[in-house]
């Protein structure tokens, strides 16, 4: 952070915490008492400041819901073994933002409006946070285009917020995953590497249909032979073929580059196996499984963390996994977990601390 940023705060009459467990609780379904929202009008952002989260009043004809140009993050608060509160890698998503808004057509945030503003809202309502393993308090930053006007073209007004949500585990259980080979994702030079609300959108109908097929996700493939994967559902994806781990590259633009997904390259470099981010073709990964070598397969993700996936389904193929054999995945969530709550040394420096 480079410059500090004084920004009002309306405080709540009365929190909503009194009388809600933390425990066990769904993805996204409650909020914090306080929100942070900015303004940018006329080339500035203005109006910035902290108040109750409520909700907002928007026109019919506001640019963001017929057009599209809408983007958001996904960060991660902890608590410590000595319930201070900790912020999971933020500048990486501040920079991931800022990419997705040069790739929109919006406006960048400034450092001191996104990462201050986080630090004092998450410092506001930190006992929002949970200290139980698996939960987290949710950072939800995000920006729309706020034009009153019909007319597709960049808006001249955006609002940018930041809301929090107290959390547990997105995926409890070990996924069945179909390969997708009729729908696709993102194509190259498209905005699939940008974390663009219409990427989640447009993946619905797929995934809907995967689900009446008994699945619980999609893994994506190339929109050309859909035999190369690239992500699976709202996460990257890992195979560990041999002692190599495997996981798509991102230089085609049709993967979200993954914050949890840098930091589990790097935790399995330092578990001893050789890391590879490349394209790879379930031919190979059929193949790999055919001859033992396929190991395990997992998904990560800010809201998912590390989630297994027990069976994949490709053309004709069922893979299936035993999981009470796996060692690398469990070993990842462990090693990832630790650090986030403070249970063993932080040395790369990802815990952020709320101060």
């Amino acid at each position: 952070m480079t410059t500090s940023l004084s920004i009002p705060i309306v405080p709540i009459a009365q929190s909503k915490l009194k009388g809600l467990s933390l425990e066990n609780l769904p993805f996204g379904k409650y909020f914090t008492d306080h929100m942070l929202e900015a303004d940018y009008v006329n080339g500035k952002w203005t109006s910035i400041a902290i108040r109750p989260y409520a909700s907002l009043s928007l026109a019919p004809s506001m640019a963001a819901i017929h057009y599209g140009q809408a983007i958001f993050e996904g960060i991660k608060a902890y608590k410590d073994q000595q319930s201070k509160p900790f912020i999971f890698r933020p500048h990486d998503n501040f920079v991931r933002f800022n990419l997705s808004a040069e790739r929109m057509q919006m406006p960048t945030v400034p450092d001191e409006i996104f990462m201050e503003g986080m630090m004092q809202l998450v410092k506001l309502d930190q006992d929002w946070i949970p200290t139980i393993s698996d939960h987290s308090l949710y950072i939800r930053p995000f920006m729309f285009s706020t034009d009153e006007l019909l007319g597709v073209r960049p808006s001249d007004s955006y609002k940018f917020m930041i809301i929090l949500s107290p959390t547990g585990p997105y995926y409890s259980a070990p996924m069945r995953i179909w390969v997708e080979e009729k729908y696709v994702r993102a194509v190259s030079g498209g905005v699939g590497y940008a974390k663009a609300a219409g990427n989640y959108g447009g993946a619905m109908y797929a995934t809907a249909q995967a689900k009446l097929r008994g699945y619980d996700q999609v893994l994506w493939t190339d929109p050309y032979e859909h035999k190369y994967v690239q992500e699976c559902g709202t996460m990257n994806v890992f195979f560990i073929i041999g002692n190599k781990a495997i996981t798509p590259g991102l230089e085609e633009g049709t993967i979200l580059g993954g914050v949890t997904r840098m930091s589990a390259m790097t935790l399995l470099e330092e578990m001893g196996l050789t890391m590879e981010e490349r394209k790879l073709g379930m031919d190979e990964i059929l193949d790999a499984y055919k001859s033992g070598e396929l190991r395990e397969v997992f998904g990560t993700g800010t809201a998912a963390t590390v989630s297994l996936i027990k069976e994949l389904h490709y053309k004709d193929e069922t893979l299936q996994f035993d999981l009470d054999k796996w060692e690398v995945a469990p070993a990842l969530k462990e090693k990832l977990s630790a650090i986030r709550e403070g249970k063993t040394a932080d040395t790369h420096g990802w815990m952020i601390p709320v101060i």
